[in-house]
Parts: structure tokens; sequence; C-alpha cells
């Protein structure tokens, strides 16, 4: 299985100061955060963006923090066997960075079904995690969406060392049920790919839609791997639904799920989460199904943004002369995952607990994608989802919706 490693160090001296209840590297003045995201499949170029985000805001504070200079790694949790994440790739990376002393911080997975594999470890340990993209309920709270034993299965110590910096599931549910609504649709068709957080999304949509007074005409799930979806596209269409919801990621067959579904259901719009929010999911599908598919994704215009937020689309452009219509919604969550890490970093030095603790202590964070808090579970206080819909071969911005969950 292969481990794709991009190393940035910096250089130059510092003034660090050690602490003996730290890292097993304590006194180090060179810490090491570790990024794990697909980098084969479909996901891959969202994930190249993610980590050009992650990048810029570590080159922006000169590749230090509290006085340490960071290293940075890359890892791929995906395999070429799996074409997605994988949980052994996913569980070896955590291993990996779990046994070097110099770890202070761990950004990933891209997955929350990863997550759920390489939580364990680093909260054994005691490694800050910070995902920019996981928005699976059960990985930090339970109630509707989670499965029995969540979130507590994750966290073997009994602490929490898990985060994220995007809106989880509760919200993103309401987000689409909002947006079907203002779309005018009556009965939706609930569809997941059996992942935890294509079933999670898939759950919490559900219950948002019932909510907003809309009928389920249906569920169902499927095969990441079939060829193809036409029997159960017929099934969808002897429901009546006008609108369908897949639960699930782009890496599952997502293009060739959205052509079946159209094909039977040409009247239905088709909505997808940000697992299928992907630059890359709508080159992948003909302009008759871009025409009937909408999206959600934790972020919104960049003209929408605060300042900090505007810079960043700048300054990435600027970086690496990418057009801003083809940057993946992501980017911007994976520069703001390391920018909060590196703030705990700030204040908790080359100390895993002290990290752990600041990154929890996050009050009033001014960002790129504006002000948040970082409640006890580790979940950020954000409840802005984008709303988009697919136009020749790209994810165009309609609208933000400011999601309620009651």
């Amino acid at each position: 299985m292969a481990v794709l490693a991009l190393v940035v160090a910096a250089c130059g001296g510092d003034s660090g100061s050690s602490s003996s209840s730290g890292s097993k590297g304590s006194g180090s003045k060179t810490v090491t955060i570790y990024s794990s995201l697909p980098l084969q499949g479909a996901s891959r170029p969202q994930s190249e963006d993610v980590i050009k985000g992650e990048k810029l805001a570590l080159s922006q504070r000169g590749g230090k923090a509290g006085g340490l200079t960071i290293k940075y790694v890359s890892l791929d949790d995906s395999t070429a066997s799996a074409g997605k994440w994988d949980a052994g790739q996913t569980k070896a990376n955590a291993r990996k960075v779990a046994q070097d002393d110099s770890a202070i911080a761990y950004l990933g997975e891209f997955n929350s079904g990863a997550s759920a594999n390489s939580i364990p470890t680093t909260n054994e340990a005691g490694i800050l995690q910070v995902s920019p993209s996981n928005t699976a309920l059960g990985l930090t709270k339970s109630g509707e969406g989670a499965e029995p034993g969540e979130p507590d299965k994750y966290y073997p110590t009994g602490k929490r060392t898990y985060g994220r910096v995007v809106p989880i599931d509760t919200i993103q549910g309401a987000a689409v049920a909002q947006y079907m609504k203002d779309e005018g649709v009556t009965s939706v068709y609930v569809l997941d790919d059996k992942e935890v957080y294509g079933q999670g999304v898939a759950a919490n949509t559900k219950a948002a839609a019932q909510r907003a007074g809309l009928k389920i005409a249906g569920e169902d799930s499927w095969d990441g791997q079939a060829s193809n979806y036409r029997a159960l596209a017929q099934k969808i269409k002897s429901s009546g639904a006008d609108a369908i919801f897949t639960g699930g990621i782009i890496d599952n067959n997502g293009p060739q799920l959205y052509k079946d579904l159209y094909a039977a259901n040409p009247d239905a719009k088709i909505f997808g989460p940000d697992g299928m929010a992907t630059v890359d999911m709508t080159k992948e599908i003909p302009a008759d199904v871009q025409a009937k598919s909408y999206f959600t994704a934790p972020t919104v215009s960049p003209d929408e943004l605060p300042p900090a937020g505007q810079k960043f689309y700048k300054d990435y452009q600027a970086k690496y002369g990418e057009p801003q219509d083809e940057i993946d919604p992501y980017a911007v969550y994976g520069y703001e995952a390391m920018d909060v890490v590196l703030d705990a970093i700030e204040k908790g030095g080359n100390d895993r607990q002290k990290v752990i603790d600041a990154f929890f202590a996050t009050k009033g964070k001014q960002s790129v994608l504006g002000t948040y808090d970082i409640d006890k579970d580790g979940d950020t206080t954000l409840s802005t989802y984008g709303a988009y819909v697919a136009k020749g071969g790209k994810l165009v911005f309609n609208k933000a919706i400011e999601a309620k969950t009651t």
C-alpha cells in the first residue's frame, strides 16, 4: 500500500521551551503535523486542494508556531485497489503517527468513515486530530443519525482528542431539507452508500425533511462497486418521488449513480451532500444530468466570506495559479484546519495535552470561514451551508442557507 509523503520543513533557529509533561518528543524544537487524506481515486483532486490549503496556512506562518519549527507530512489513506480511502491504510497511517515522538497533530481524515478508524489510535496516543471535512454526527455526538455506541467507542481513553472545522450533518441535513423546499420538492427518496458518512447524512436529511413536511417516498442503499443502478432507479421511479437524496461520496460510483437515476427519473431533482459536491463530480456527469443536480457544501461563495476568507482565495490563486471556480470548496477548510492547529501549538508548544486543551478552548476565532467557537465535543459553532448547482461542468454557488436544526 502506497504512502505518499510530502514534507515541508522550515529552517532557522527558535527559542521554544519544552515541557516535562509534553509529547514523547518534549524538548525538541521541531514537531510534526501529519495530514491523512485520499490521494488515489475520485477524491484525489479534492484532497490535493485541501493539502494546498494546509500548506498555504503553514507557509504564511513561516513554518513555525509557538517557537517551534513545524514539519509537515502528507499521508495517503487510500489504496489503488480500493480506489478510495481504505480502512487498513487509514489505521496504518494513524499507527505511524502514534509511533512518531515528534508528532503533535493529525489533520484528517477526509471521509468520516476513515476517521472512525483512525481516531481511536490517535486518542490513545494523546495526539490532537482535526478534520477539515468530516460531518458525520456520531464521531462527536450521540442522537439522531448516530449509531449505537457513538461517539464513546472512538475514545478509548475517555478523553476527547478529535475535532473538526466543518459543521456537522444535523446542520447539513437541515440545509438540504430547506434547499429541497425552496426548489419545490414534495416527496424525496433517500439513498445512502452504506458507509458511516453516507448513512449518517442520509439519516439526518431524512429527519430534517420530515420536520419540514416533506414525504419520504422510500429508502435504500447503493453498492459502490455495482456496474449500474438501473433496477434501483426504476424502483425509485415507481415510488413517485420528485426528488432523490444521495447520501454518500463520489468515490462510490457517484457519476454512474447520477446518470442512471436521471435516465429513469428525468423530472426528479437529485440532491447530493458535500461528499458529492466536487468539481470532478460535475465534470463526470452530462449536461442534462447536471441540470437536475443540486448539492450542499459547508462553504459559500468567496464573495460572501469575511475579508480573511476573500484574502485566502486571492492568496491561493497567487500561490498555485488555480482559477477560482476550479478551487474545491474544501480547500479553505484545509487552510482553517491547519490554522486552528497552529493556534493551539502557539499556546501549547510541544506539549500534546496542552495543544489538545488549547484547541478545545478555541473561542471567538476570527477565521477565513467567519467567527466560531469549538464546543466541548470538538465541533465548530458555524452553521451556514452553501447551496450549489452543476452547470457547464462546474460547481456553481447558488445561495447560502443558514440551517435551522429545530
